[in-house]
């Protein structure tokens, strides 16, 4: 018995997208007002990766109750100490970070946790395999080096859809990565979850996955100019998006699935970067319907002077 599925998605969609771009754009609006407010006030709330502190890489000798050890950590009040698992459950890297009060305070802050630790495994069983001190200039470098790797990007970005399409597809793309950069961005100063590395290459993975769909959606509307060359531009949008709809909402759903059991089970040491992919996929899809299409529109793209390949042959 063959048992015939149905599509989640149909399609023959006929959502009018152009036409509620007064209300996508008003929340982009929303976003990016609300994200640079919040970046101006409350800023960011860097790791140590970026303001500097100090990482201990330990190797326990039974298997460690991971909830436990956080709590007695984060009662020694230094702020929040981070415990990663690092090749195997019995190794662990906890990150500390700078303390107000020079060498001296993160010394004696190095010894409250090793206090910690020496109590709950037993004083010299614990291999201590190495501390590392992370200075605050290492810290800038990174802010620098991870500005100028998403400016890059962005900048690599826009200049090949630049050239590959016309330059209102680059400006269009341009607009659309700047509101998924800002965006979560201000989610992270909103929430004051800790920005470190992986949060910066999460920021990375966003700005691809979002342009891919803009490009989907980019290919599809000069395909259809060339093919209906007198077709109103706001129904050249409107056919694009919704032929590549059905495609769109399952590969962003099944992405955001795996993404959901990464944020349940992954533990807090993956959150800030789970959480970044999570609403960065959300705010890219957004911004590939209702900000880098209707772009398009007004700036007043036409379709390109070369004849399409029915009336050549014609």
């Amino acid at each position: 018995m063959i048992i015939k599925l149905l599509p989640l998605i149909p399609h023959d969609t006929k959502i009018d997208f152009f036409g509620h771009r007064f209300y996508a754009m008003l929340a982009s609006l929303i976003i990016i007002g609300g994200s640079i407010l919040c970046l101006s006030i409350k800023g960011l709330n860097f790791g140590i990766d970026f303001t500097g502190g100090t990482v201990i890489e330990i190797q326990t000798p039974v298997e460690p109750n991971l909830p436990d050890l956080r709590h007695k950590l984060d009662a020694l009040e230094l702020g929040e100490v981070p415990i990663q698992e690092f090749g195997s459950k019995q190794s662990l890297m906890i990150r500390l970070r700078q303390q107000e009060g020079g060498p001296d305070a993160q010394k004696a802050a190095i010894d409250k946790v090793r206090g910690v630790l020496d109590t709950e495994f037993g004083e010299g069983k614990l291999d201590y395999r190495r501390t590392e001190f992370v200075g605050p200039q290492v810290g800038s470098e990174l802010k620098k080096a991870g500005l100028i790797a998403v400016l890059i990007a962005i900048g690599g970005i826009m200049s090949y859809i630049w050239l590959r399409f016309n330059w209102q597809y680059g400006v269009g793309a341009f607009l659309a990565l700047i509101h998924d950069v800002v965006g979560i961005l201000g989610l992270f100063s909103l929430t004051q979850m800790h920005f470190d590395l992986s949060t910066l290459s999460a920021i990375l993975l966003v700005a691809g996955y979002s342009i891919n769909e803009t490009v989907i959606i980019f290919d599809r509307v000069r395909e259809t100019l060339r093919k209906y060359r007198k077709m109103p531009m706001d129904e050249v949008i409107n056919f694009s998006i919704n032929s590549t709809f059905p495609r769109t909402m399952m590969t962003s759903g099944s992405t955001l699935l795996a993404i959901l059991a990464l944020y349940l089970f992954g533990g807090m040491v993956i959150q800030s970067f789970v959480s970044a992919l999570f609403i960065g996929i959300l705010i890219g899809t957004h911004s590939s319907y209702f900000v880098s299409s209707p772009v398009l529109y007004y700036l007043k793209l036409r379709a390109s002077p070369e004849k399409p390949a029915a009336e050549t042959a014609a």
